[in-house]
């Protein structure tokens, strides 16, 4: 709900404020006041295109912002794309500014920061309604319509139900398309598949076997040296030199020493001990040395097997993984797809089957959603062409057109495939008839504006419930009419302030004395300047202007004005002091 309107250097008005609250509020005043003027400003908050001639002659920019207070109904909508932008600061408000320079530069403020005028469009698509600026009318936009219905028929629960399935039957459709190219690639992929499996298994590589075979290569190019250093230690050890004894020897003879020593003295019983562990490691280094020297192989051809199989190896693992694991897992993944592309065709098979269930399922559930859209079509198609009626377009007729399309894709029902989308099989589009015989026509090809305001106050009022736009705006609402007419729209006006935020500029009396709050707009001249004042009238000054636009301020013209506000006040139940 709109909560203040600020305005500067707008055409003619040089600054004003406007506070507004729920129910309904009417602007009134003589032509060219400045009424329209204040629509038209709300209108570029709301992303309408405006160009440098509304600025306020002899100044440089003129200034608009707007203050609204989230509606719960159209708050999670307005969230989602506030968030995404940074732009959700407050759980309650929002600002919505423009500012059109001289030079030619127009700037669109969201919180006080600088937006796409696309961004504040959007938003102010959420929240105003604007009668008058056929720009801003949510009702005129085909894509509204089922909407709605839906809406007014109560349909929230069968169309929840029926989209599981649509989600369903989307992702099979998803799972099927990814099946068939697999299928329409898979004889190359095959025939690859294969031959990595073949080539990896014909290698049989083993974990940790190129470090084995690079430990075996070292050893075979170093076998000379290997050998030469192995018969050195073994010298050394256990078989002596004629320039030296062997440890062993050496070792051994400490050991008979220190036997004798200990046992004269048993004290160093111990070191006797370790003397003959230390002999007996030598030993054992000795008969382990022979067995290495034994093994050590002068053996080219070797080599040349263990180069050969390193190469291999380097190859798979520049193939298939950089390493002997990668190899392995490779040929494990491979095998496993070759086996899903082996049952590709009953994959497909399987999810042709599910997407036909589904297709089926939906049918069924579009159809009893078209049921009750068709129903609750010809209820409203009834009640806003009786409304239409009470506001002096009798010979209007209102319809809700339900088309179906055909296509081979589509669900079956009742012999014909049906074009469906996510919310069912129903084209819906409201369509008007203004005078007899001239033929339904689209919305948005009705030429009055005062005819689109009153179609409009017609569905508004007959969907006051289901519509969530919080904030109804009406201009030209009462043009071609009466004031007994006028005084059926004020009273519809009044009883969608009930439900919604309504403003309404009007000339006719009988509709402004519905007004919850009356704002007046006059026209002043100083410093051979025009400017524009608005104020908001108290119960007596309500009555003369009533008088006023009645026709004068006469005694007995001041009497229809207090009669008609009395007769309001009968009717709302409200009390003007």
């Amino acid at each position: 709900m709109l909560k203040e309107l600020h305005i500067q250097n707008f055409a003619i008005i040089e600054e004003l404020t406007l506070t507004f609250g729920p129910g309904l509020t009417v602007f009134t005043g003589e032509t060219g006041a400045g009424k329209s003027i204040i629509l038209d400003s709300l209108s570029a908050i709301l992303g309408e295109r405006v160009d440098t001639s509304v600025i306020r002659q002899g100044e440089k920019r003129a200034l608009i912002e707007g203050l609204f207070e989230m509606d719960e109904r159209t708050k999670p909508a307005l969230k989602a794309i506030l968030e995404p932008e940074g732009l959700w600061e407050d759980e309650a408000f929002l600002s919505l500014g423009r500012e059109i320079r001289a030079e030619g530069r127009t700037i669109a403020r969201v919180n006080g920061r600088v937006v796409s005028l696309a961004l504040q469009s959007e938003l102010g698509a959420l929240l105003v309604d604007l009668h008058g600026q056929s720009e801003h009318l949510s009702l005129l936009k085909v894509r509204n319509h089922r909407l709605l219905l839906d809406r007014y028929a109560h349909n929230s629960t069968l169309i929840e139900d029926y989209q599981q399935d649509y989600k369903a039957w989307q992702a099979q459709r998803a799972k099927l398309k990814e099946l068939v190219s697999i299928e329409t690639a898979a004889t190359e992929r095959i025939d690859m598949l294969r031959y990595q499996i073949q080539e990896i298994e014909a290698a049989k590589p083993q974990e940790d076997e190129d470090e084995n075979l690079r430990s075996e290569r070292t050893r075979l190019v170093n076998a000379e040296a290997l050998s030469a250093l192995s018969q050195q230690a073994l010298m050394a050890i256990d078989e002596g030199s004629p320039d030296s004894s062997a440890a062993t020897d050496l070792v051994g003879q400490a050991a008979h020493f220190l036997h004798d020593l200990a046992r004269i003295d048993s004290e160093t019983q111990p070191l006797a001990q370790r003397a003959e562990e230390a002999l007996s490691s030598l030993a054992e280094i000795a008969y382990e040395l022979r067995d290495y020297l034994e093994a050590i192989e002068f053996n080219p051809g070797r080599l040349d097997q263990v180069e050969e199989r390193l190469n291999t190896l380097q190859l798979l693992k520049k193939k298939y993984g950089g390493s002997i694991a990668g190899i392995l897992n490779h040929l494990e993944k491979s095998k496993l797809e070759l086996e899903n592309i082996d049952t590709i065709d009953e994959q497909i098979e399987q999810v042709k089957q599910n997407i036909e269930a589904l297709k089926k399922s939906l049918a069924e559930k579009a159809v009893r959603i078209s049921e009750t859209r068709k129903a609750s079509a010809e209820t409203m198609q009834k009640a806003i062409s009786q409304e239409l009626g009470s506001l002096q377009m009798q010979k209007a007729s209102f319809r809700v057109e339900i088309a179906h399309s055909v296509h081979e894709e589509g669900l079956p029902i009742a012999g014909q495939n049906l074009v469906f989308d996510a919310f069912g099989i129903d084209q819906i589009e409201f369509l008007i008839e203004t005078n007899l015989g001239e033929g339904f026509k689209p919305l948005a090809k009705i030429a009055s504006g005062g005819e689109t305001s009153r179609l409009m106050l017609a569905l508004k009022h007959v969907l006051a419930e289901v519509d969530q736009m919080p904030t109804l705006v009406f201009d030209e609402i009462d043009s071609g009419i009466g004031g007994r007419v006028g005084m059926t729209v004020g009273k519809m006006l009044w009883q969608l302030g009930r439900e919604h935020q309504v403003l309404c500029v009007t000339h006719l009396p009988q509709l402004a004395a519905f007004g919850d709050k009356h704002y007046k707009a006059s026209k002043h001249e100083s410093a051979g300047r025009t400017h524009t004042e608005v104020r908001n009238l108290s119960t007596q000054e309500r009555e003369i202007e009533l008088a006023s636009m009645l026709g004068g301020e006469s005694a007995s013209i001041l009497q229809s004005a207090k009669e008609i506000l009395a007769s309001v006040s009968s009717f709302t139940g409200t009390i003007h002091k």
